[in-house]
């Protein structure tokens, strides 16, 4: 018998992740843990209790992360994973937005405060061949990225609401 695939299953974590433009550049954090490949990933984490919305928790973990504000906040992208071993999900919340200011000297939270090797924060060219010049994951953000260049743009154009 076929698995029951109309079953919804439980979602054990959520993500807030930033695609955060800074005029012709995405600023993405380069990740690199002793023994592994580096791979580049936006900046963001996991809704905490005390987070109001999954979109206060993209400004905390963008504050954390890069000592930085966003503005122009808006859903762009939605990914579910697999996680943990008794069949529930990741559902990882991607959004676009710009960045205002950002001082790195600020930044504070386990990656800084308890660093598991290096998180270099790069700013990459964002364009089909900036994204794809390097490890960014997830891989479904990469491709979704890869073939919406531009409409992650207009997401951002002034006359979209």
């Amino acid at each position: 018998m076929a698995p029951d695939r109309s079953a919804a299953r439980p979602v054990v974590k959520r993500t807030a992740r930033a695609i955060l433009l800074d005029g012709d550049a995405m600023l993405v954090i380069k990740r690199t843990k002793p023994g592994e490949e580096p791979y580049w990933i936006t900046p963001g984490g996991g809704v905490e209790p005390g987070d109001e919305s999954v979109t206060a928790a993209l400004h905390r973990e963008v504050d954390e992360e890069l000592g930085a504000k966003v503005t122009d906040v808006v859903p762009a992208f939605v990914d579910t994973v697999p996680e943990g071993t008794a069949g529930g999900v990741k559902v990882q919340h991607f959004f676009v937005c710009r960045l205002t200011s950002m001082n790195l000297s600020l930044r504070h939270g386990p990656e800084v405060d308890d660093p598991c090797g290096l998180y270099e924060v790069v700013r990459l060219p964002f364009t089909r061949e900036g994204v794809t010049s390097v490890n960014v994951v997830p891989p479904s953000l990469r491709a979704f990225l890869e073939r919406n260049i531009e409409g992650v743009r207009a997401l951002l154009a002034p006359d979209f609401g």
